[in-house]
């Protein structure tokens, strides 16, 4: 059977039955895999698989019954996921930063606090991207290796790889100056 409606075009009950059909055959495997990729969070997983289903049913070109149509569906989800996660990491860095100062300000008063909170945020604005997206979901998010992994589509040794260099550039660029490299050659040999 084919998703096609062209035989009845504009048959109300032909076109509900057909995706009715659609929904009970795949949405379950698929609602489990979509789940599994944004780490449960249901009301996002329902949203993309009720958006990859309709996908499909626009395609009138579909067989219901053939081999491919279910990593075609997977491979539509995985896609709106992606889309889904680039649509909410396009937000710009000063409103992420601003926002997280706000709650580094609320929980203390202190000058130190936000002086600190300001000097993080702008080294973390000099690592590269893929650094920065890791520790932030790691140590900001609170997300685990395998999590960021999935999140970012990435093996988890790429996460772990990306977080070491990103943690090194973030510790060298929070480190004062040493006062004695500013002698240069003029320095004492017993220091």
């Amino acid at each position: 059977m084919r998703w096609s409606l062209n035989a009845a075009e504009g048959s109300r009950p032909a076109e509900d039955r057909a995706l009715r059909i659609l929904y009970e055959k795949q949405a379950g495997a698929l609602y489990s895999y979509v789940l599994r990729l944004l780490d449960g969070d249901r009301h996002r997983a329902e949203d993309i698989v009720q958006e990859t289903l309709v996908r499909c049913w626009q395609h009138h070109e579909l067989d219901e019954d053939a081999e491919l149509l279910r990593p075609w569906l997977f491979r539509v989800a995985r896609n709106l996921v992606m889309d889904d996660y680039r649509a909410r990491r396009i937000r710009p860095r000063e409103v992420e930063c601003a926002a997280w100062l706000a709650d580094v300000h609320a929980e203390t008063d202190g000058f130190e606090q936000v002086l600190s909170g300001v000097v993080v945020s702008e080294a973390l604005g000099k690592l590269s991207a893929p650094q920065r997206d890791v520790l932030i979901l790691l140590y900001f998010h609170g997300m685990t290796t395998q999590e960021a992994s999935r999140t970012l589509r990435v093996p988890p040794g790429t996460v772990k790889s990306r977080a070491f260099y990103g943690l090194r550039m973030l510790r060298a660029a929070l480190q004062p100056p040493d006062p004695g490299s500013a002698e240069g050659p003029l320095r004492s040999e017993a220091a």
